[in-house]
């Protein structure tokens, strides 16, 4: 999948107290807490991804997946692609770390999508524009920043 072809959707940041490799480590660690839970594979299931589980190596690395998500590539300590597609979307949400000053990062995460045909407004419509995309990733960033933050 070519992400640079995929409309940009949105894009959230969290200033992160902390070095790279620690936002890094916490960024793997919340995202295989956040996806073990059993409704995101009810629901990859639901919409017909093919990556319905967490599998491959940990920590998270190329080939690594998790419920609508796989890893495109993981740069460590600087950039992670997870992408997707179900029967609604073609997906990609891209973290990337930058350099906020001495001992803080800015985490990003970008959302790119592609939403088909009239079933795939009708979605982008359900989970963008009910903003309940934009509260889920701005509350996994915050995580991330907890988890990085308290290791220090």
């Amino acid at each position: 999948m070519e992400i640079a072809t995929l409309p940009h959707v949105d894009e959230h940041t969290e200033i992160v107290t902390a070095e790279a490799r620690t936002v890094w480590r916490g960024l793997g660690e919340v995202l295989d807490r956040s996806f073990s839970e059993g409704r995101f594979a009810g629901y990859a299931s639901l919409v017909g991804c093919p990556d319905r589980a967490a599998a491959g190596p940990r920590p998270m690395a190329e080939g690594s997946a998790y419920p609508g998500f796989h890893v495109a590539s993981a740069d460590p300590d600087r950039e992670l692609v997870l992408v997707g597609r179900h029967y609604f979307s073609t997906y990609a949400l891209v973290f990337r770390l930058d350099q906020a000053g001495p001992g803080r990062i800015r985490l990003r995460a970008e959302t790119r999508a592609r939403f088909p045909g009239p079933i795939g407004a009708l979605y982008r419509l359900l989970v963008i524009g009910t903003r309940g995309h934009a509260f889920s990733v701005r509350r996994l960033l915050a995580a991330v920043r907890r988890q990085a933050e308290h290791v220090r």
